[in-house]
């Protein structure tokens, strides 16, 4: 048995990794797509330019416009523009899928509100997964305004700055998965595409994205985003970001704008939206962009289109939400703080909730303060209710769908309480807890044993979910329990509104679910 070299052929010339671990080969920063700048800014992705030696591809590639700074990652400079790239995780052995045979390919799409994130957090390290039987993919792909807003057109027909890039990017890797994936080991029969928050949303749209039919048979959708995008609102965006960089609100004046004065046209208009509590959803937690239903490569919200049967034939949907989302959005100042009376009917009225809705969370959370309905109802509007309904109409109209809800609730060394929020779920489902970056996200201090058992039992749905299509529990409309709580043990005895969803699914299902644009 002879260790792999760590040399791969691709369709654009060869590329050499190298081994992270014992049995680990990791290709980094593989171009998939030319860099999206000069004349090819705005536009659809084009091919990369080709090369004939070999590519060192030891290192991420560069991460696209954003002004974040995030725990571990490399963060973007201005004239960084090689950022369509991916990394690939493969056995270091020939013989390491057993047999030889061909491996089931996980292919990772990163979150942060279409606006900042990397394929190279700390968080996303493909090594735990490429040792439970797969090959990892995990993909940069245009966020902000470069890869969401919406260009005008100069006249009718013109179509060359489509919206949606960051979906075409995201389209463009895929295809590159299909035509290279077997040169690392995997099968490009067998794709599973993944994703959290944003990158779960780009999953649904992926979904019924025509332009995706056929690049992968399945689905997982941590956390996916009530959020969508008209075209008319997308056009204000564009309207509002112009005027913030002093350019016309045209191509032409767009393309005149660099991509740092958008970056930073675009944190002035979330600043003004923030300070403004008559700006409506966008004061709460002002995001800007999303994929926008332009009737093209998105036709319509994945859970319209899903529930017309719009979803490719055959390709199944595993979804999973925590059980207290907003409350990291609280602790990390990107959400608007809401404590009285006033301020709460004030948000379920800019959020168009239900009528009663709010009374409902009441019933469900006695003596509990304002500030955790606020959080409650939020995260369940935005992030739990809207997941658990792509699942249900997925299984509605056909399709196979699996459900499930991350519910670690407990208190750590100190006396405090770690909560099941936004993002917590993904280290588990990576198995990268041993991250230092990711302490925050978990609660804090050193995971222990039952963290590490929980954090293999999610390696191994995964993985069994990439394989075979089957996570380990019945699929919604089977017989036996359809949802999976990721706990441990020693977890918080659930409180009702935490206890897998059954009185908050009741009151949504009373209620009606508002679709939400940002």
């Amino acid at each position: 048995m002879t260790a792999f070299s760590g040399e791969f052929r691709t369709t654009a010339g060869p590329v050499r990794g190298a081994v992270t671990a014992p049995d680990t080969v990791a290709v980094l920063g593989i171009p998939y797509a030319a860099p999206p700048f000069g004349p090819d800014r705005f536009r659809a992705p084009r091919p990369p330019l080709p090369w004939s030696a070999v590519r060192d591809c030891t290192r991420f590639g560069p991460v696209a416009p954003q002004s974040a700074r995030l725990p571990g990652a490399p963060y973007w400079s201005p004239g960084d523009e090689d950022v369509l790239t991916l990394n690939v995780w493969t056995p270091a052995r020939p013989d390491s899928a057993g047999g030889g045979g061909a491996l089931p390919v996980l292919v990772w799409i990163h979150g942060g509100a279409f606006t900042f994130g990397s394929s190279a957090q700390p968080d996303f390290d493909g090594t735990a997964l490429c040792r439970a039987g797969l090959v990892v993919v995990t993909v940069n792909y245009r966020v902000g305004f470069e890869g969401f807003g919406h260009v005008p057109p100069a006249g009718d027909g013109d179509d060359r700055h489509p919206d949606n890039r960051g979906l075409l990017d995201q389209i463009a890797a895929l295809r590159w998965v299909r035509d290279n994936i077997a040169s690392f080991g995997g099968d490009p029969g067998n794709v599973t595409v993944a994703g959290q928050s944003s990158g779960a949303s780009s999953v649904a749209c992926l979904t019924v994205a025509e332009a995706a039919r056929g690049l992968f048979r399945r689905g997982i959708a941590h956390s996916p985003v009530n959020s969508f995008s008209s075209p008319a609102l997308a056009a204000e965006t564009t309207g509002r970001i112009a005027a913030s960089a002093g350019v016309p609100a045209t191509a032409a004046g767009l393309l005149s704008a660099s991509p740092q004065a958008l970056v930073a046209a675009s944190d002035a208009i979330v600043a003004d939206f923030r300070g403004d509590p008559e700006a409506g959803r966008r004061h709460y937690d002002p995001v800007l962009y999303a994929p926008v239903a332009d009737g093209r490569t998105l036709v319509a919200d994945p859970l319209v289109a899903l529930a017309g049967g719009a979803a490719h034939p055959g390709v199944g949907l595993l979804v999973c939400h925590t059980a207290q989302e907003y409350w990291l959005l609280h602790a990390v100042g990107s959400s608007a703080e809401v404590t009285t009376e006033e301020g709460l009917a004030r948000f379920a009225a800019d959020l168009r909730l239900p009528a009663g809705l709010v009374e409902e969370y009441r019933e469900l959370m006695p003596g509990a303060p304002v500030l955790d309905v606020y959080l409650a109802l939020y995260g369940d509007a935005v992030f739990g209710e809207y997941g658990c309904r792509l699942a249900e109409v997925h299984a509605a109209a056909g399709g196979r769908a699996h459900l499930s809800r991350f519910t670690r609730h407990r208190t750590d060394a100190g006396g405090g309480t770690v909560r099941p929020w936004h993002c917590a779920d993904v280290p588990f489902a990576f198995g990268t807890l041993g991250q230092e970056s990711v302490r925050f996200l978990v609660g804090g201090g050193v995971p222990d044993a039952a963290d590490h058992d929980l954090s293999r039992r999610m390696v191994a749905a995964w993985a069994s979910y990439a394989a075979t299509g089957d996570p380990g529990w019945p699929p919604l409309g089977a017989s036996g329990e359809p949802v999976r709580l990721w706990t441990t043990p020693d977890a918080h005895e659930a409180a009702p509104w935490t206890d897998g969803g059954t009185a908050v699914r009741a009151a949504w299902r009373r209620a009606g679910l508002p679709l939400l644009e940002p």
